[in-house]
């Protein structure tokens, strides 16, 4: 990566939309229930329940989520299961695994990441096309790891 941050865009200032960290959940923490946010959220402990109409997510690798999640970029670590919505992004890291229904204009996989469900893209990608190809189609699901 010749020495720049992971949240550059070729220059030495962050992009807006990772300045900072906004909320933190760490290892030791366990939470259900509904979640929003702006800005950038770490999350590495465990979660279950709803995430939407939120920012940045980057999922650590002792994170373990469950639930629906709609935001506009998400960078897996550790380990997602459920409905995820991501408007701008998906990046699954080499330590991440997503199983589920997947809906995303844009899916970087880097080697060993893992994903095992069902993906639609497409700028109008949404959960609900994805559960309707799911349900349609006689394809079988997608896996890669």
């Amino acid at each position: 990566m010749s020495g720049k941050s992971f949240f550059t865009k070729g220059s030495s200032t962050p992009s807006s939309s990772a300045e900072e960290i906004s909320a933190f959940l760490g290892k030791e923490t366990s939470f259900e229930g509904k979640m929003t946010f702006q800005g950038v959220f770490r999350l590495d402990g465990k979660f279950e329940g709803e995430i939407f109409e939120s920012g940045y997510l980057i999922v650590g690798e002792s994170a373990q989520i469950k639930g629906k999640i709609e935001v506009k970029t998400i960078v897996i670590n550790g380990h997602v299961e459920g409905e995820l919505v991501a408007k701008d992004r998906v990046e699954i890291h080499s330590t991440g695994n997503f199983t589920g229904t997947l809906a995303t204009s844009s899916l970087i996989i880097h080697e060993g990441g893992v994903i095992n469900g069902y993906c639609r893209m497409g700028k109008e990608a949404s959960v609900e096309q994805a559960l309707h190809l799911n349900l349609s189609s006689a394809d079988r699901p997608i896996s890669i790891s």
